[in-house]
């Protein structure tokens, strides 16, 4: 039975049923009675179709990865692998390890640089360059660190890998980057760095804050956590910050 046809309730006999009476034709809302329609030759609406097609949202989406996916195996394009090093180098944790064992992350340091973008926005990261051929990752990042920072920091413990992908002068780059923690030596800032713009010490308890990447926030969260420990062990073993 149709929508057209099905019985439509009258007054109330009193006794639970319906009344007798003239059914008066259904108006679809915002639109002319069926009956109307039908006499007046109107075209029924079309119903929506919901299946997603390639305009769509969805249909964009899906359409976009399946490209993402070909460009990726596509091997017209050149690819090439690259990796990086750097870390944190990090200062005062024995200093901050107070007598009954508690650390207090504020009186601890770690160095950061600061590089404008296109906006010119000061964005804070981690320092970090090039692995040369056949050098280990911690030397690496030693040497780095120096050069744009222009303080000596020693590689003591990894603390994660960032890889990504990216294209330059037509070429697909997967790099990756290894992140390390390194104890403060010697040195002073400078800004000799073409690249870096400022260069800084920023206390472990406001570190997640500064920091511009979300991958290298999570490291950061992970060396937060690490560090009370790390702090302790540095002073049991006698290791104080050069001044």
């Amino acid at each position: 039975m149709s929508d057209n046809q099905r019985p439509v309730p009258g007054p109330s006999n009193g006794k639970g049923g319906s009344g007798g009476g003239k059914r008066r034709p259904r108006r679809r809302r915002g639109g002319k009675p069926a009956e109307q329609q039908q006499q007046q030759g109107d075209k029924p609406k079309r119903k929506r179709n919901n299946r997603r097609g390639k305009n769509s949202r969805g249909g964009r989406k899906q359409h976009n990865r399946r490209r993402s996916q070909y460009q990726q195996h596509d091997s017209s394009i050149e690819t090439r692998d690259e990796t990086s090093a750097g870390g944190l180098v990090v200062s005062g944790m024995a200093e901050a390890v107070g007598k009954d064992g508690k650390v207090d992350m504020s009186r601890i340091y770690v160095a950061l640089i600061g590089r404008l973008d296109r906006r010119g926005r000061l964005l804070w990261s981690m320092p970090k360059g090039h692995v040369e051929n056949g050098e280990h990752q911690w030397v690496t990042a030693e040497r780095e660190v120096w050069e744009e920072t222009g303080i000596t920091g020693e590689a003591f413990d990894t603390l994660g890998t960032i890889d990504y992908w990216f294209v330059s002068d037509g070429v697909r780059i997967h790099k990756t980057v290894h992140h390390n923690l390194l104890r403060y030596v010697d040195g002073v800032f400078n800004d000799e760095d073409p690249e870096v713009t400022e260069v800084a010490w920023v206390p472990m308890s406001d570190l997640m804050e500064h920091l511009a990447y979300a991958d290298e926030r999570k490291l950061a969260r992970i060396a937060y956590d690490r560090m009370p420990d790390l702090a302790r062990k540095e002073k049991k073993a006698g290791r104080a910050t050069p001044r």
